[in-house]
């Protein structure tokens, strides 16, 4: 018989038949490739001023490279995850981690702002084929059971970033930028090396699904809403996160150390928001998650121009606005699913591509507000967004408690506001759904 003509087609050597710690190492060097892409993606927040300063540009266009990466990762992915579909996986890590640790050296050296730009692109591309594939792939080298905390695993490298990559990131970088692309770049080389040496016998991808089959569930009202609140939500939460350094100035005094201090302050509280976002979703539901965490986020952002006066201030802004934040998040891919079990995959991945089409608006946005504003008050935009959010979710969702089923339990597995993205990569890629009790991903 053909081998397309097998129901359920086997692979020569199953990969989680080795040795668990041999799997345990795999997972966590695919963690430490996604540990590249959230440090990468996130921890320009961090350096925006140095980068202004050395390219001669102001902090507004340096906030661009943060819109450019988003938005090339938001449009690339379902293309790339289309003409890549018959891949072999090992091959496709690969060369995802290729191009990305190629990119982030090319940054490290660009003398100039568009040839920066230009590799912004470039690493887009690489964390867009990377992210999905690996969340996969995790699924593929442990026994079914396990499936969920694998993923979690992997999935925990994005987590981390947020806690330790993106405050390391900054004070490595914080007398000059270059470095922080190189340490991006070494631990991109480092996963390549590990998952090249480690990461063999595969089994082959599954049918992915087409560009159109991707886009088939936004010609449901419903889905339209929940995408375009998880749009206006990430735009307004990130509008003031890429521009944090400038938000946070009266308190920093632009001292890269107290700058640092906040953003550790900010990734422990987004684990926490991301772990208690999932609690909460389950006991409360998520029409109350999301009204409730995007009031406290509005109200956070509307007291800002205030907090922002001192170190104290600061500090509790960077502990509520994220554990709220990273609670709606969390949120947010459950109520899609919970919308049409079935189709979860496509309609977490919508999430994805509606997340970081928010993260590549806030760049601009954040621009035109600090233009119009001031750096005081342009946090005021992001209050004025959040209520937006809260406006749409609860004209959106019904008062009914969130359905637990086994597709709708993926959901909660995708922690983060860009922990998320790579989830939703994760199950359209996945060759089976992921068991009811797939855990939060590890904090710290």
């Amino acid at each position: 018989m053909r081998p397309h003509a097998r129901p359920h087609p086997q692979p020569r050597s199953e990969p989680h038949s080795g040795p668990p710690s041999r799997s345990r190492l795999r997972l966590l060097l695919l963690a430490l490739g996604a540990f590249a892409m959230g440090t990468d993606s996130m921890v320009m927040a961090g350096i925006l001023g140095l980068v202004a300063r050395d390219l001669e540009v102001s902090v507004q266009e340096a906030g661009q490279m943060v819109t450019v990466f988003a938005l090339s990762y938001a449009l690339l992915a379902p293309v790339l995850a289309t003409a890549t579909a018959r891949w072999p996986r090992r091959r496709l890590l690969l060369t995802a981690l290729t191009v990305f640790t190629v990119a982030n050296v090319l940054s490290a050296v660009a003398e100039d702002y568009p040839f920066l730009l230009a590799t912004r692109v470039l690493a887009a591309a690489g964390a867009a084929l990377y992210t999905p594939t690996a969340n996969a792939v995790a699924t593929t080298l442990v026994p079914p059971e396990r499936r969920g905390r694998a993923l979690a695993t992997v999935l925990g490298g994005m987590t981390v970033a947020t806690a330790l990559g993106v405050p390391l990131g900054t004070y490595i970088g914080r007398t000059d930028w270059r470095l922080t692309m190189w340490l991006v770049a070494a631990l991109g080389a480092a996963a390549f090396l590990g998952l090249a040496l480690l990461l063999r016998d595969l089994p082959a991808p599954a049918a992915a699904p087409g560009l159109r089959a991707r886009l088939a569930p936004l010609r449901d009202r419903r889905v339209l809403g929940a995408a375009s609140t998880t749009l206006v939500f990430l735009l307004a939460f990130n509008l003031v996160y890429i521009y944090l350094g400038t938000a946070l100035r009266p308190a920093t005094g632009g001292d890269a150390g107290r700058l640092t201090l906040v953003l550790l302050v900010t990734g422990v509280a987004s684990v926490a928001g991301s772990w208690l976002g999932g609690r909460a979703v389950d006991r409360l539901g998520v029409r109350t998650v999301l009204l409730v965490g995007s009031g406290v986020v509005a109200a956070v952002y509307l007291a800002l121009p205030w907090l922002s006066g001192s170190m104290p201030g600061a500090l509790v802004y960077a502990a509520v606005a994220p554990l709220a934040g990273w609670a709606v998040s969390v949120a947010l891919p459950h109520r899609l699913v919970s919308l049409d079990p079935p189709a979860a995959p496509l309609l977490i991945s919508l999430n994805s591509s509606a997340l970081y089409l928010g993260m590549a608006a806030a760049g601009g946005a954040g621009s035109l507000a600090i233009t119009v504003l001031g750096t005081r008050w342009f946090p005021l935009a992001s209050a004025a967004l959040a209520l937006v959010a809260l406006t749409l979710s609860a004209a959106t969702t019904t008062r009914r408690p969130a359905t637990r089923t086994a597709a709708a339990s993926t959901a909660p597995s995708t922690r983060g506001i860009t922990g998320a993205a790579g989830a939703a990569g994760a199950a359209h890629s996945a060759p089976v759904p992921l068991p009811a009790h797939c855990p939060a991903p590890p904090a710290g």
